[in-house]
Order: structure tokens, then sequence, then C-alpha cells
């Protein structure tokens, strides 16, 4: 009986309609809420920041990061990318000569690619099977 109960409590609870719920995740015994892990990646980046801001933002992991940025043929960026959770990240380029393929741990380190303008540059941030948490990336003018 005590489950039903239970049940019965947490149906009740959140259907009373009592203010608004929060939608984003909180911490738990599991870890860290998305929030969190968010704020931390960015600051991380802030702390390393240098050049002119050419474009940034933050994705979850499981979502990845695909950009095509407008950069200028033959002048040199810097890309700074900062995972926040558990496992890790593929960064990869098309075309390949524009920087070079890393593995990003979602440990909070922060990953900086030199990568080299040109008429097209994608850059795809893939996670890893199993990988969660937040990416945040930065790429700056030198």
């Amino acid at each position: 009986m005590a489950p039903s109960a239970l049940l019965l409590t947490s149906c009740t609870a959140s259907g009373s309609g009592e203010g608004t719920a929060d939608p984003r995740p909180t911490s738990t015994a599991a870890g860290p809420s998305e929030r969190d892990l968010t704020e931390w990646a960015q600051a991380a980046i802030a702390a390393v920041r240098g050049g002119t801001l050419i474009e940034a933002g933050v994705e979850r992991v499981r979502d990845g990061i695909q950009t095509e940025p407008g950069l200028s043929e033959g002048t040199d960026y810097r890309l700074t990318l900062v995972c926040a959770g558990t496992g890790a990240a593929r960064l990869a380029f098309v075309p390949a000569r524009a920087g070079a393929e890393a593995s990003v741990p979602c440990d909070e380190s922060v990953v900086r690619q030199r990568i080299t303008g040109g008429e097209f540059v994608r850059i795809d941030v893939v996670g890893a099977e199993g990988a969660t948490g937040v990416v945040a990336w930065q790429i700056d003018a030198l």
C-alpha cells in the first residue's frame, strides 16, 4: 500500500497547478544539473578567452555541434571547447585540412584547436556512446 500512496502523492503534487514548474534538471544523486554543467563549461571558456569573438554556443552532448561559420580564407582562428559531464565527444572538420580531429573529454578540460578559414568550413562535435552533459564552444579570430 505504501507504493500506491507515494504514487498518488507524486501525481497530486505535480498536478496541483500552483506556480510554474522549472523544466531544468536539478542536482540529484546522479550528479550535477544540466544548468550547473552549462555554467561550469561557460566559465571555463571565459577564463581562456582571447581574440575577437566570431561565434559561440552551448549544446547538449547528445545533440552535438554542427556549425558552418563564415571564416575568411587563409585567416587563423581558435576554436575552444569544454565538455562538462561524462564520457567524451569527437571533434572533426570538413574539409579535414581546416583543423585536426580530436577527442574532447567531458571532464571540464579546455580543448583548444587552431583552425584555418576557407570558402567552406564545417565543425562537427559528436558525443561518444553514453556521453552526457554539455559542450560549450567558441570561435575567436586571432
